[in-house]
């Protein structure tokens, strides 16, 4: 790594005694015991026009500079914080041009970029937790073992696949058992998402199209089904299957801005509800069916069905103790490609 890249980062990030934007966003972290700094790729471009398209089109190596910078400059504002965490991240948000792709225009050009990817979350898997430091004892020999694991997705996986760790020891170098230390292990958070594009963008005559996403860290749980996103990651490919010329695809995350998060109900929109519901022009019932999937036309049985299920009802509990909910209780599912509404109507 050239130490010029990491001066010139280094510059950009102790800005005290100029705009002191990102001295604070540090400070911030800090004190809010985080890690992760976010970036304007747009101050990024003001400043210094080269790294900017290095982030945009050599994102990995960038990404090691700005790390190891983030670090020094936490160093000398916190050092026992910085000993604390060995390792700190950046997110980044702003412009991306012809990076700010959606699933269906993400190829194999975009490889090794910096890129922006729009559409909604289709998919969440369960927090995972992924082992990053272990610690063993050797009954045996009575002494400490650390072990440093890294994977597909780390970046020193990437840079020398060869002396990448993936195993777990279960051995020293003389044979003996180890036993692993959990309660002193250090572990990390992951989470696969799978994004979609947005139906209303999709050409007519086709199915939408998806990509895959893993997030780490503070980014875990901070989206969910059905989320419209955007989500700002490194795209890399990885080694297929033995006997296979099929490269498998990834977004690496390290932000994701939610699209849909400023929606808010107040007073006024309860107001509205009320007049609309006793408004004798309008059938609420019909009104609120053909809302529901405006590009279909017809089966006007099955969307009120829909708007059924979707207001619930009301909770009842049984003579024998049991309760019926009256909450939400619309369910699909994504392998058949229908509603429960349907099931209904069909009965």
């Amino acid at each position: 790594m050239d130490d010029r890249v990491v001066l010139c980062y280094m510059d950009f990030l102790c800005d005290e005694f100029t705009t002191d934007v990102y001295h604070k966003k540090i400070k911030t972290m800090i004190r809010e015991n985080k890690r992760r700094i976010y970036i304007d790729i747009n101050d990024v471009r003001k400043y210094n026009i080269v790294r900017a398209n290095a982030l945009l089109n050599n994102f990995l190596v960038e990404e090691v500079a700005l790390k190891r910078t983030i670090k020094e400059c936490v160093q000398c504002i916190d050092p026992s914080y910085a000993n604390k965490n060995d390792e700190f991240f950046v997110g980044f948000y702003g412009a991306f041009g012809s990076n700010h792709v959606t699933p269906r225009t993400l190829r194999c050009k975009f490889l090794g970029r910096l890129v922006c990817v729009d559409g909604v979350v289709a998919m969440t898997s369960d927090v995972q937790s992924v082992i990053v430091k272990s610690v063993h004892y050797c009954p045996a020999t009575r002494k400490m073992h650390e072990h440093t694991h890294t994977d597909f997705i780390s970046t020193s996986y990437s840079f020398d696949i060869a002396t990448s760790n993936c195993t777990y020891p279960s051995r020293d170098n003389e044979g003996n058992l180890l036993e692993t230390e959990f309660g002193i292990s250090v572990f990390k958070d992951r989470q696969s998402l799978i994004i979609q594009e947005s139906t209303e963008n999709s050409p007519a005559g086709q199915g939408v199209r998806s990509a895959d996403v893993v997030i780490e860290h503070d980014l875990v749980d901070m989206c969910k089904p059905g989320d419209r996103v955007m989500i700002i990651g490194h795209y890399r490919s990885f080694l297929p299957p033995k006997g296979s010329i099929f490269f498998k695809t990834m977004l690496i995350a390290n932000n994701i801005v939610l699209k849909n998060a400023n929606f808010s109900v107040d007073r006024s929109d309860f107001t509205k509800c009320r007049d609309l519901a006793n408004t004798e022009q309008y059938n609420i019932f019909d009104l609120l069916a053909n809302s529901i999937a405006p590009s279909l036309y017809g089966n006007i049985l099955v969307k009120r069905a829909i708007v059924c299920l979707l207001l619930g009802g009301v909770e009842i509990t049984l003579p024998n103790k049991s309760r019926i909910r009256g909450d939400i209780h619309m369910c699909w599912s994504p392998l058949l490609k229908k509603s429960t509404a349907w099931f209904l109507v069909q009965i």
